[in-house]
């Protein structure tokens, strides 16, 4: 591992980190290895935990057909918001829980935490191939049960990353990321061929194994940054209080650039998920011509694009990321706010492709690439940001408390689009509504800048080094495996 790291700050094998003479200098400073075998693993595993995890969920749109025109033979009515709710709780269960996975893995550690999550992950969708005719039966096991597994595996994948890479986290970040729309573009293709051959159930029997690969890649996920130490205790602080300090890294709340970040986000993505899930079943009602259909492959293939460009934005995004004039003054944020602008200019352009006459398919294949592209950088961004923000020993809660706060809007807004589209068997007003938000977000990350950012140095006073374990350095923790 030593062989990753700057050959002139190598790491000392008493402790792991490098430091001067403590009496000299106070501070001991924690040197990610920014490399070496074990971290590139650990990024390889990251990458499908993304993958597997938003490959599953960006496709939906494509099993919502099929489970819509199922409910609809089955004589259900208000068939699209029902099947919508089964995507929408899977995103949104995926995001709720991660607060709670921010505090369980600082507890039991990300590796444990991760582990159960590919466990009841792999559980929920191999019920979901059992139960599959029964949407009520696909809400506890596709959305609760799926959701939950891929929210204690997703959180610590984020967090994980800070532990191994610190220059090159922009860049790492855009590599992970980018696993979801690799498979996002592979299953595109696969889920369509595998309804349209064989149906439902090989799909999901197919999305069960492929979970199962999560436990493996959770095996990997072994810290080298110490834990939070503990908090200081003030004996004016009610038991409440002292209960709360103990669970949740208060400093992020008392932080006002976090806050008003965790406000922003949320309310950009209101919209974001309706394209993910009803994007389909929009362009087979669009006429191609007076003639022609848009087809569930080509439907598909509108999803699709978005996973190919998707993928582009967060690569280049991470690189841009890492550059050091975005990393001063904040200028991350900065690519986030543009990323949410075009995203709901997108959006609702969308819902304009029929007025390209016999080129509408190709219109809304251009506007969807443009959406993926700013989709891969908004992604892309969470993680560098928050350690921005928050620093490592923040960075972990504050990602988990803000894909929380996110599980709202996920979760509510496609069955309301289909809500609408069963009210009113049009999706134009659903696209155009979904727009919206992504640019109010926009605006409102505009206040971060009124506060002064505070101290996130990486730097560990003596006293909180203390509770590093001693005599492990980063290649002994590996050898534990």
């Amino acid at each position: 591992m030593a062989g990753g790291t700057e050959p002139n700050t190598p790491l000392i094998p008493e402790n792991g980190f490098k430091h001067e003479k403590q009496e000299a200098k106070p501070d001991v400073e924690i040197v990610p290895p920014d490399g070496g075998f074990w971290a590139w693993v650990v990024m390889g595993s990251c990458f499908l935990v993304n993958g597997i995890i938003f490959g599953i969920i960006n496709t939906f749109g494509i099993l919502f057909v099929q489970l819509k025109k199922d409910m609809e033979v089955a004589g259900v009515e208000d068939a699209a918001s029902k099947c919508a709710l089964v995507g929408s709780l899977t995103i949104g269960t995926t995001f709720f829980l991660s607060f709670l996975v921010g505090m369980l893995a600082d507890k039991i550690g990300l590796r444990l935490t991760a582990i159960i999550g590919g466990v009841l992950a792999t559980l929920g969708m191999s019920l979901s191939a059992v139960g599959y005719k029964h949407v009520e039966v696909l809400y506890v096991t596709y959305g609760l049960m799926f959701g939950t597994g891929s929210s204690l595996v997703y959180t610590p994948s984020l967090t994980i990353l800070g532990h191994y890479f610190r220059r090159r986290l922009g860049v790492v970040n855009g590599i992970v990321t980018a696993g979801s729309s690799l498979f996002t573009i592979g299953l595109s293709f696969i889920n369509q061929h595998i309804l349209e051959t064989h149906g439902l159930l090989p799909c999901l029997q197919m999305f069960a194994g492929m979970s199962s690969l999560l436990i493996l890649c959770a095996l990997t996920f072994i810290p080298v940054l110490p834990p939070n130490p503990p908090a200081v205790k003030v004996e004016k602080m009610s038991k409440f209080m002292k209960v709360v300090e103990k669970l949740v890294y208060l400093d992020n709340w008392r932080n006002k650039r976090f806050v008003v970040w965790a406000l922003a986000i949320p309310l950009a993505l209101f919209g974001y998920f309706v394209p993910y899930c009803h994007l389909p079943q929009f362009a087979k009602d669009i006429p191609l011509d007076t003639d022609d259909l848009i087809n569930g492959e080509k439907a598909s293939q509108l999803i699709m694009c978005i996973g190919v460009s998707s993928g582009l934005g967060r690569i280049a995004s991470g690189f841009i990321a890492d550059m050091p004039a975005v990393k001063r003054n904040g200028n991350r944020i900065i690519l986030q706010q543009i990323s949410f602008a075009s995203i709901g200019v997108c959006t609702m352009l969308i819902t304009t492709a029929q007025m390209f006459g016999d080129h509408i398919f190709m219109a809304m294949l251009a506007f969807c690439f443009i959406l993926g592209i700013f989709d891969g950088c908004f992604i892309t961004m969470l993680g560098p940001i928050a350690f921005d923000i928050c620093g490592p020993k923040g960075a972990g809660q504050a990602i988990g408390f803000l894909l929380a706060m996110c599980s709202i809007p996920l979760t509510i807004g496609p069955p309301v689009a289909g809500f609408i589209y069963d009210k009113v068997h049009d999706y134009t007003i659903a696209f155009l509504a979904a727009g919206v938000p992504p640019i109010v977000g926009a605006v409102v990350m505009f206040s971060i800048r009124c506060f002064p950012p505070p101290d996130t140095d990486t730097k560990l006073s003596v006293n909180e080094a203390k509770y590093l374990p001693q005599s492990e350095t980063i290649n002994s923790l590996v050898d534990k495996i």
